[in-house]
């Protein structure tokens, strides 16, 4: 399980007497006496030994180790580490860690961790991006507490906003120090911690855009996990990935399969490079994040969120729940998962909330754990997807509530899988005793492509559910009320309605808008949703109609309430009814034998008919044939019970084997793809074994990206080659050819041929709006050294261009500029400067067109910066048409600071000639705005200047 524990930090344990370790027969007895209880039929002849297997051998599944640490902590009196959950393979590895535990378990009291804040100062209302926001509270005050985090043992650090923008801005110049540009993409692959707090925020400082990954949870789905999670770095164009030690051994497999990825750095290389980095500045319509779907196969999904589209939902979603700095959110989600990520940490970070956070193996060992904090710390707010309301049910036992105070809270969001009527009703029954309200559970909507909130329901009302006709819906699709005491009926929770300045209607297969109670396809439109996904236009151009977005939801209204019925893609159509596999999987899962939360439910073409088949796979761990036939039978009844059809084949497979995304979704399209490939049931390879699987995979991925390397560095060499003899060329022919206009289409036609001998293709487009009858400035974008040689080997007429003055004083430049006519101007002396613009006028008034370049330089980082007004007063006061240029391709192929050049095309494109209205500064200031404008619509860089 080394490879699961790679992506994990674990702290080394306190060293415990002698006389408090634990023997290794006495842990051996817990464990014996755990897989007895899981397996009373027994083990199928393996024994319980200190290096038994606890997956393979002994069936102990992450429920089944939790229980086992619960005994050894009962036993014992140990806290052992979370990270032992997901790091141990055998009792050999429960042992070493037993034996180093030295903390006996205790139980904070109920004043400690309380919260005692004075109310924020204010919400940073005018903030365009997510740095901003961070900048404006580390201003305002620093030294209140932001986040408090529960570390190994139960310990909590407070991080104040000062200290969390410090560390941000550490990072941020590590990032820019090891070449990161703006709009660069960061893979986020770390734990809960502090760490990941700092990698976070630290790439928005620098102008990155953060793309959150999560660690594999098992070995046994490690393969799956890493190839995935290398699919989303090559989609994203990912040049860094920021992570843990421990993983940089296992991720540098995987790394050829991203090809751009350059880097595998931890928190603590980046901090090293020097004091913090001031913001770069970005706009609010610039990507904030890459939320990646976690859809079940195919090419990864970015959705593309904006800081604008950030900033909307979390104002809008804040206004719904009266949210502000008065609020305690107490959560456990992964940041890696957008209700974690921007639910909790964005929001609170916005409003100003603490935000009282633990890692999902603190909750999933313990879930006692998450309602003892919200006591401790009088939270107000929280979150969970359904099934963490379900674990409490199932796991948190009374003697964990002793002194518990639930009252504090007034939202408890359950969101982000589908929500049980079930669970609605039973977590505020359980919990009533201690002080949890039933108004405050509070079932939401969202989804990724609208940033992550999208409809939400009043506050302070107990959940509404709504009962409906199952037929009518299942043919129909009516959603007509169910009479009282209907047993078939189906049951589905309120949503609410949209949050503010956005909103949903319910349309049929031809896009038209449904009325009341019809069920179909749920669209949305808002400040929130996004543009689409990250390199992908076949899925952003099926995503969108019209300015509507499509949720891939079935829905529909009643009484201006949102109601989900299920995913489109996972509807099962049978007999012309619709079936809804939640349903299904829900009750399949409450049946003796069966995993709870471990069924799918979907549709399959039938290969001889093509119809679509029914079926059902329920995990087991059953293991004699007949008690797996027995299931296989309750399951046929309860389906044709509760749909009123049997499925055409139901699996009975061994634990694990339904695949789930990061947030514990069920991947019905995954799992319906193991089935079709007959491979449910197979067993699971050994962590050594996936990895030398993905080992070889990287193979030809990595003599490829050898053979590339090796390429792009001949090429180099190649250019530099033709470089060397052309410049001795054009040097001989501008020193001894007559006359500028010769000079001119000579130094023209050699720079074409270096274009060809480098592979270089030079394409121009405008032409014709150069002016033929009189003379002009042109003024170009400025990205590169090759500018101007390009320019000069496309444009037919020759022009006077303007270069800076120290050009003059190098001997390699002087003579052939000067033969070519180029005009040299100080950039430096405003004297100097001043008649040097009276002399370009003058030039321009005899005749000669002058060429510019009004950027005055170029730096590495794509962006179009500030123009200098020198072409521009020229034009005005010689009353002479301006003529925008743009170039692209420049930069990519030879960057500032970069010797080598690469390969790649060279596109110009030649605008419209633009007039000044008059000769005074004002019209030349306008007449630059005008230029600029229209060369930064074209240019395809962000601009700089803001």
């Amino acid at each position: 399980m080394e490879a699961a524990a790679a992506v994990m930090s674990v702290r080394p344990e306190p060293t415990v007497p002698p006389e408090r370790r634990i023997s290794a027969e006495s842990l051996v007895e817990v464990v014996r006496e755990v897989t007895a209880e899981l397996h009373p039929r027994g083990l199928g002849g393996h024994e319980v030994a200190l290096d038994s297997s606890l997956e393979r051998d002994l069936g102990l599944d992450s429920l089944g180790r939790v229980e086992v640490l619960l005994r050894l902590e009962r036993v014992f009196g140990l806290s052992l580490s979370e990270q032992v959950l997901a790091t141990a393979e055998s009792p050999r590895d429960l042992l070493r860690a037993a034996q180093a535990a030295g903390v006996r378990v205790t139980t904070p009291g109920p004043e400690q961790g309380r919260i005692e804040l004075e109310r924020a100062s204010g919400v940073p209302e005018r903030a365009a991006t997510l740095s901003e926001v961070l900048d404006w509270h580390a201003e305002r005050h620093p030294e209140r507490v932001h986040i408090h985090l529960y570390e190994e043992g139960g310990q909590t650090r407070e991080i104040t906003y000062a200290e969390l923008r410090a560390g941000a801005g550490a990072v941020a110049r590590g990032l820019a120090e090891h070449g990161l540009l703006p709009g660069e993409t960061v893979g986020l692959m770390h734990p809960t911690g502090f760490d990941y707090f700092l990698a976070l925020y630290g790439t928005l400082l620098a102008g990155g855009v953060p793309v959150p990954l999560y660690p594999p949870a098992r070995p046994g789905q490690l393969e799956d996990h890493l190839r995935r999670q290398t699919g989303i770095l090559a989609n994203a164009r990912s040049r860094f990935l920021v992570t843990v030690d421990q993983a940089k051994p296992l991720l540098r497999l995987v790394a050829p399969h991203a090809p751009e990825l350059r880097s595998l750095v931890t928190v603590g290389d980046l901090s090293a490079a020097g004091p913090s980095l001031p913001p770069v500045p970005r706009a609010a319509g610039d990507v904030v994040l890459l939320q990646y779907t976690s859809g079940s196969t195919g090419q990864p999904k970015g959705v593309v969120v904006t800081h604008a589209n950030l900033l909307a939902n979390l104002r809008a979603g804040g206004a719904a729940i009266q949210a502000d700095s008065s609020d305690v959110f107490v959560s456990w989600l992964p940041l890696y998962h957008d209700m974690g990520l921007i639910g909790a940490c964005f929001a609170s970070l916005y409003f100003a909330i603490p935000l009282v956070l633990m890692s999902p193996l603190a909750f999933l060992t313990r879930p006692e754990r998450w309602l003892q904090a919200i006591h401790r710390h009088r939270g107000t707010l929280t979150a969970s997807p359904n099934f963490g309301y379900e674990l409490c049910l199932r796991r948190v036992r009374d003697e964990h509530l002793e002194g518990l105070d639930l009252s504090s809270l007034r939202v408890a969001f359950n969101g982000a899988e589908p929500v049980s009527p079930e669970t609605i009703a039973a977590f505020p029954r359980r919990f009533a005793a201690w002080g949890f309200r039933p108004e405050a559970m509070y079932p939401v909507y969202g989804l990724a492509e609208s940033t992550v909130a999208l409809a939400f329901p009043p506050l302070g009302r107990a959940p509404l559910v709504d009962a409906v006709r199952r037929d009518e819906l299942a043919s129909a699709g009516r959603a007509v009320p169910a009479d009282a005491g209907d047993a078939s009926a189906l049951h589905f929770v309120s949503c609410g309605g949209p949050i503010p300045g956005h909103e949903i209607r319910i349309v049929d297969a031809a896009g038209s808008e449904l009325g009341e109670r019809r069920e179909g396809r749920l669209q949305f439109r808002g400040p929130s949703a996004t543009s689409g996904y990250f390199r992908n236009p076949e899925a952003t151009r099926r995503l969108f109609h019209g300015d509507w977005l499509d949720s891939g939801d079935r829905a529909y209204v009643a009484a201006g309430e949102v109601y989900l019925t299920g995913r489109a893609k996972d509807l099962v159509i049978r007999a012309g009814r619709n079936i809804y596999p939640h349903e299904l999987e829900e009750a399949v899962g409450d049946l003796p034998g069966v995993r709870k939360g471990c069924v799918a439910v979907f549709g399959s073409p039938d290969p001889v008919s093509g119809t679509e088949r029914l079926v059902v796979v329920a995990e087991s761990r059953a293991g004699e044939t007949a008690e797996r036939e027995e299931i296989a039978r309750r399951i046929t009844a309860l389906s044709v019970d509760l749909v009123g059809a049997p499925p055409e084949d139901v699996v009975v497979a061994p634990p694990h084997t339904v695949l789930k995304t990061s947030s514990g979704k069920i991947r019905r399209a995954a799992c319906r793809e193991l089935y079709e490939s007959g491979r449910i049931g197979a067993a699971e390879r050994a962590p050594w074994v996936q990895l030398v699987r993905v080992a070889a995979s990287t193979l030809w991925p990595s003599v490829r990206r050898v053979l590339q390397a090796g390429l792009e560095l001949a090429y180099g060499w190649l250019a530099w080659l033709v470089a060397g003899a052309a410049t001795a060329l054009l040097w001989a022919g501008s020193a001894c050819l007559p006359g500028v206009e010769r000079r001119w289409r000579f130094v023209a036609r050699v720079l074409r041929l270096v274009a060809r001998l480098t592979a270089t293709p030079l394409r121009v487009d405008g032409l014709d709006n150069l002016p033929r009858d009189q003379p002009f400035v042109l003024a170009a974008n400025h990205s590169s050294y090759l500018d101007g040689m390009v320019l000069t080997a496309l444009l037919p007429l020759p022009l006077a261009w303007v270069v800076k003055r120290e050009l003059r004083e190098s001997w390699t430049t002087s003579l052939p500029l000067r033969r070519l006519g180029v005009l040299f101007v100080e950039r430096f002396d405003a004297e100097q400067g001043a008649e040097d613009a009276r002399r370009l006028t003058a030039e321009l008034r005899r005749g000669r067109s002058l060429g510019f370049f009004p950027e005055g330089t170029f730096v590495r980082s794509p962006g179009l910066l500030p123009f200098r007004m020198g072409a521009f007063v020229a034009a005005a006061q010689a009353g002479v048409p301006l003529v925008p240029v743009v170039v692209r391709g420049t930069r990519s192929k030879l960057r500032a600071g970069q010797w080598r050049p690469r390969r790649g095309g060279v596109a110009v494109r030649v605008l419209p000639p633009i007039a000044a209205d008059g000769d005074g500064w004002k019209d030349a200031v306008a007449l630059r705005e005008r230029a600029r404008a229209e060369i930064l619509r074209l240019v395809g860089e962000p601009d700089a200047a803001r």
